[in-house]
């Protein structure tokens, strides 16, 4: 399990941002527990948990985006990277060649509940189509 380490420069950009209400940011900053799979400088990885399936993961950005709706075209790579993340961790949870699903939901219609995006990662059981 990585620990969530936070540099104190963030931890104070944070609590004047008006994000310290956003439950991502607050994992991030290390004020909430999460179970850690992953952390590096754009993301962290951890389990969901309220899971749908054997594997249920979050990547979430460290910088702070409502939805999809707010991406700018200076975020293209941090998509990609949480993509590739996602990749790696189906990777070495076992199910690259079994199969695995990513999501992200964008508003509540679709099930977002928290603002701060965040990819599911899901694997271990079927998983139909449609979804929901």
């Amino acid at each position: 399990m990585v620990s969530v380490a936070i540099c104190r420069e963030f931890r104070e950009r944070l609590s004047f941002s008006g994000m310290s209400d956003c439950l991502f940011c607050r994992i991030i900053a290390g004020q909430i527990p999460a179970a850690m799979v992953h952390q590096d400088d754009t993301l962290v990885a951890f389990k969901d948990i309220n899971p749908q399936a054997p594997l249920h993961l979050l990547i979430v950005p460290k910088k702070h985006i409502a939805s999809l709706n707010e991406l700018s075209p200076e975020d293209d790579a941090l998509i990609g990277t949480m993509m590739r993340r996602a990749a790696a961790l189906a990777k070495v949870h076992g199910y690259r060649d079994r199969g695995y699903r990513t999501v992200f939901n964008t508003n509540s219609e679709a099930g977002q509940t928290v603002f701060h995006i965040h990819l599911h990662l899901l694997a271990g059981r079927g998983l139909g189509w449609p979804p929901g």
